[in-house]
């Protein structure tokens, strides 16, 4: 399966490949590559295409999709096997903040990882390289190109050492972020209202209630939370609203 999917990444010609200073790179990301093309497209952003002359497919956004899978993974295995306690759900709430833009962006900050990015000059002028979104979807480009260059267990040894090594910090630090508050604050400043939170569902029996919470911007319902209490799941609710909105 492994040799499938990496023919499935055409190379770029290596006249016209892109200068990437790989003895840095493999410094700041603590991994000893082998195939720099993987990486050449983890670090490819869609507006750096039109001046290679290169087509979406040759952008980060597949190894987006296949590191998304493997951080997922690894992250739930962590959490599975570190609260045997816990259920599904609280489990799910846990996983959704660690792989959250916000904790990715900043990882992606300390490693100073934009400044590997190929970006178009526009890109590049308006702020690119500290954009939230890039560096996020890059963090999770790079994991791709790890599993596809030496296999689950170096990427999972990345994840461990870039994501989950600060793994009590940033859950304290997450679950005290109020985003109620912070939706409330962008919607004013929108001139769109105050958010409206509305109950979608309640299950379970009275001693172990789930409430399921929608939160609507004028007609807009903009995102949703499930949880045991009514101001877990609204405060769910509003993230998922300001992810929805790309603001976190």
């Amino acid at each position: 399966m492994l040799n499938w999917l990496k023919l499935r990444f055409k190379k770029t010609p290596a006249n016209s490949k892109p200068r990437i200073d790989f003895t840095a790179l493999k410094e700041t990301l603590g991994y000893d590559l082998v195939n720099e093309e993987f990486f050449v497209q983890a670090l490819k952003h869609r507006s750096y295409l039109p001046v290679a002359q290169e087509n979406r497919i040759d952008s980060n956004e597949r190894l987006e999709l296949l590191g998304d899978a493997v951080l997922g993974f690894v992250v739930v295995e962590h959490l599975y096997r570190r609260f045997p306690d816990k259920d599904e759900g609280e489990l799910t709430n846990m996983k959704s903040l660690i792989v959250s833009r916000a904790i990715l962006a900043k990882i992606a900050w300390a490693l100073k990882l934009g400044d590997f990015l190929l970006l178009s000059e526009a890109e590049i002028k308006s702020g690119g390289r500290k954009r939230a979104s890039i560096n996020s979807d890059a963090m999770e480009a790079i994991m791709g190109a790890i599993y596809l260059d030496g296999g689950l267990e170096p990427a999972r040894e990345f994840i461990e050492q870039k994501v989950l090594c600060n793994f009590d910090e940033l859950i304290s630090e997450e679950l005290h972020k109020n985003f109620k508050s912070m939706l409330l604050e962008y919607a004013q400043s929108q001139s769109l209202g105050s958010p409206a939170y509305l109950v979608h569902s309640v299950n379970g029996p009275d001693h172990e209630k789930e409430f399921t919470i929608e939160v609507k911007i004028q007609d807009d319902v903009l995102g949703s939370g499930t949880a045991n209490s009514k101001k877990r799941a609204e405060q769910l609710a509003a993230r998922e609203a300001l992810k929805s909105l790309y603001i976190i």
